[in-house]
C-alpha cells in the first residue's frame, strides 16, 4: 500500500453527507484500520460513486445499509473497499538508500551470523507488499548477496496484503517495464525473463523463496499466524493509521519479530510513539528500527 487517495478517479453525481461519510469512516476503519481524515470526503466521494452505481444504489446511506445488513457484506466488500481508497503504485528497488542499509549492514549481520553459527536460515515479513515488487525486490537481493551459496540457506520471505487484487498480480509476477524503471539493467536481465512489448516475468528461482498470502493487519489473530521474522519490512502502510491502530500494527511486528530483530518503514514514518519496543539505528539517509 503505497499512497491514499492520489485524487484520480471518476467524479460521481452522487453526493455524500458529513454523516455518511463519518458512517462509512468508521466502517473503513472497523474492517482495516484505516482512519481517514475529515478533508478525504470529497475525495471518498469522488471515487465511491461508480462502485455505487455498479450496485445499483442512489446514496451513501443506501450502501452503508449493504454493508451492514448483509451478512457477507462486509467481508465480500472489504476488498472493493480497500482497492478505492488505496493506490496500489510502487515499484522494484524503490528507496534505494534504504534498500542500500539493509543489503549493506542487516542482512550483512545475518548472513555473517549464520556463517558462524551454521544456522543459516533467513526469514523476512514483506506485510503491505502491494502488487509484489517489494518482496521480489528483497528476494533478488538475497541472491545477489548470496550468490551460489543461497542453496545453502533456508530462506522464507512473507508477502502479504489486503488486496485480493493486487496479490493475484503479485503471484502473476508479471510487470511492464514501468514497474523497473529504479531497477539497475543487470538485475533485469539476470532475474526477469523479458516478453513482448516490454513485459517482463520474474525468473522462478526468485519467486519460489516467497509465500504470498492475504492479510488484515487489524486482526491480531491473523498476525500471531505469521511466522517469526527476522526483518519486517512495512513501508508506506502505517502512515494512513491513527496512533491507537499504529501502536496495535506495531505491537504485533514487535512480537513477530525474533530476538535482535529489525523493523523497515518508510523514511516518512516514525516510530516515536513506540519507543518502548524499537530502538532507532541511524544510518546515511535513513533510519531502521531495533528490537528491544
Amino acid at each position: 500500500m503505497s499512497s491514499l487517495f492520489s485524487g484520480k478517479g471518476f467524479s460521481g453525481n452522487i453526493k455524500i453527507t458529513q454523516s455518511e461519510f463519518l458512517q462509512l469512516r468508521d466502517i473503513i476503519y472497523e474492517l482495516s484500520g484505516i482512519y481517514l481524515q475529515d478533508n478525504r470526503r470529497f475525495l471518498v466521494e469522488n471515487r465511491f460513486a461508480p462502485r455505487l452505481s455498479e450496485l445499483e444504489l442512489k446514496s451513501y446511506s443506501a450502501y452503508i445499509d449493504y454493508l451492514k445488513k448483509h451478512p457477507k457484506g462486509k467481508s465480500e466488500e472489504l476488498n472493493m473497499l480497500t482497492e478505492l481508497i488505496t493506490t496500489n503504485e510502487t515499484s522494484f528497488f524503490r528507496d534505494n538508500p534504504q534498500l542500500k542499509i539493509f543489503r549493506n549492514f542487516t542482512l550483512k549481520e545475518l548472513i555473517d551470523a549464520g556463517n558462524k553459527t551454521g544456522r543459516r536460515e533467513i526469514r523476512i515479513w514483506s506485510a503491505g507488499c502491494s502488487s509484489g515488487e517489494e518482496p521480489y525486490t528483497l528476494a533478488i537481493i538475497l541472491h545477489e548477496a548470496l550468490k551460489d551459496d543461497i542453496r545453502k540457506w533456508r530462506i522464507r520471505i512473507t508477502a502479504n496484503d489486503i488486496s485480493t487484487n493486487v496479490l493475484k498480480m503479485a503471484e502473476k509476477g508479471i510487470y511492464t517495464k514501468y514497474s523497473l524503471r529504479t531497477t539497475p539493467p543487470h538485475v533485469i536481465s539476470n532475474y526477469f525473463i523479458e516478453k513482448e512489448n516490454d513485459i517482463y516475468q520474474i525468473k522462478p528461482e526468485v519467486k519460489r523463496l516467497i509465500k504470498f498470502g492475504k492479510i488484515n493487519l487489524n486482526q491480531p489473530q491473523s498476525v500471531k499466524l505469521i511466522p517469526k521474522s527476522h526483518i519486517v519490512f512495512c513501508r508506506n502502510v502505517i502512515i494512513y493509521f491513527d496512533k491507537e491502530m499504529k501502536r496495535k500494527v506495531l505491537s504485533g511486528f514487535h512480537n513477530n519479530l525474533l530476538d535482535n530483530g529489525h523493523l523497515y518503514v518508510g523514511h516518512s514514518e516514525s516510530l516515536h510513539i513506540v519507543n518502548d519496543m524499537f530502538k532507532p539505528r541511524q544510518h546515511a539517509g535513513t533510519i531502521t528500527y531495533h528490537k528491544i
